[in-house]
């Protein structure tokens, strides 16, 4: 990547949820042209996007068509059920893909990613095993012991994630696995449970021909892997902090490319274990809109471009929390809106979901407070005014 880049540049989103929706405006604010791609028509970053396409990601053929007609210098991927094979053909015939190809194939399915963690770069993550049928799931959870965290290997916001407590609560976990799955996997992982005192996300931005940076870290708090709330910057000790910038450059030098990189970490006493990692913007970040004078999406925009970033500035302590639809309708409105926006220093975004379903996230509140305690009940409070309704 060279030093100086002509804008505009043609960018192939794949995946056009709502996290690739505020990086499609960070990137038409620079002048880009962005093709926006999903497996449904009217995706939130299709919205605001110049172009929009509808194919299966994981059809190499319709890819391959899309690729072909549109000529993007840059795809992008924002989901994890992408034929990542085609994306190295692509990164073969000259297109840059984000962060790389090959880190796009290692970061689709989680055994990949904690491979390479654990055996490859030797750190301490969960216990783990992995289990393609409920035989190999209750030998495996036996091993591991209880409680245990069962999960897919491929999926997004936690779908198909749960804790199982006892032997009888296995076939429940596999069956609900398989249901959230994403692809054509059929396989699980299944992780030791960490009596953590925090989850954090670090937002670490690689770059082109510049160091690798951070985000002030950002706690959340999960139900069943799904983010409900989160909050920057999070209070841990300066030596586990330390410590996790240290493994988060690690295994993002490992991977290669330029971007921002979302990786979870599990902060104990006096630990830090390394969870997670996704190579785009993270949903615990979408904080980052109130709270830093550069976004997530901004960020990731800036380090794939090769633009500078000379400073990320945090601007408070600040919070989101989760806007959920309780229940499927295909003609989405929302009431509360005015009340959410009554108190000072909160914001909403509404995604533009076409339809809703029990547990979908539609939307996200997010407030500045004096305190991180007054910023997350701020968030909250407005979070909960907030009603889908068809």
């Amino acid at each position: 990547m060279q030093n100086s880049i002509k804008l505009p540049q043609k960018l192939m989103l794949l995946g056009s949820g709502e996290l690739g929706k505020e990086f499609v405006i960070a990137a038409k604010r620079l002048g880009n042209y962005v093709i926006a791609v999903d497996r449904y028509a009217n995706a939130p970053a299709m919205q605001v996007a110049d172009c929009a396409e509808v194919i299966s990601m994981l059809n190499g053929d319709e890819l391959e068509a899309i690729a072909s007609k549109h000529q993007p210098n840059f795809i992008i991927p924002e989901i994890e059920a992408i034929r990542t094979e085609k994306l190295i053909e692509f990164e073969q015939r000259g297109i840059t893909v984000i962060p790389t190809a090959t880190a796009t194939h290692y970061t689709m399915n989680r055994d990949r990613i904690r491979e390479l963690a654990s055996n490859n770069l030797g750190i301490r993550t969960a216990k783990y095993a992995y289990a393609t049928n409920l035989e190999e799931l209750i030998a495996v959870s036996a091993k591991i012991g209880f409680p245990n965290v069962v999960k897919p290997v491929m999926s997004s916001s936690g779908k198909g994630q749960s804790t199982v407590n006892n032997p009888s609560e296995v076939e429940q976990a596999w069956n609900y696995a398989i249901a959230g799955s994403r692809g054509d996997s059929q396989k699980v992982i299944v992780e030791e449970f960490i009596d953590f005192e925090i989850e954090i996300t670090l937002l670490t931005i690689k770059q082109w021909n510049a160091p690798t940076i951070y985000c002030a870290p950002i706690g959340h708090r999960q139900e069943k892997g799904d983010y409900q709330e989160s909050w920057q910057p999070a209070i841990i000790n300066t030596k586990l902090l330390l410590e996790a910038e240290a493994i988060a450059q690690k295994v993002t030098d490992e991977l290669g490319g330029a971007g921002i990189f979302g990786v979870e970490f599990f902060i104990t006493k006096d630990e830090v274990i390394f969870s997670e990692l996704s190579p785009r913007p993270h949903d615990t970040g979408m904080v980052t809109l109130i709270s830093q004078n550069l976004n997530e999406f901004e960020l990731h925009l800036r380090a794939i471009l090769g633009l500078p970033i000379p400073n990320i500035e945090q601007l408070g302590f600040a919070a989101s929390a989760v806007i959920l639809a309780s229940e499927h309708s295909k003609r989405i409105s929302f009431t509360g809106v005015a009340e959410a926006l009554a108190d000072k220093d909160v914001d909403l975004r509404l995604f533009g979901k076409p339809d809703s379903r029990p547990g979908r996230r539609m939307g996200v509140a997010l407030a500045k407070a004096d305190s991180i305690e007054l910023a997350r009940g701020k968030a909250t409070k407005a979070a909960s005014k907030v009603k889908i309704v068809s």
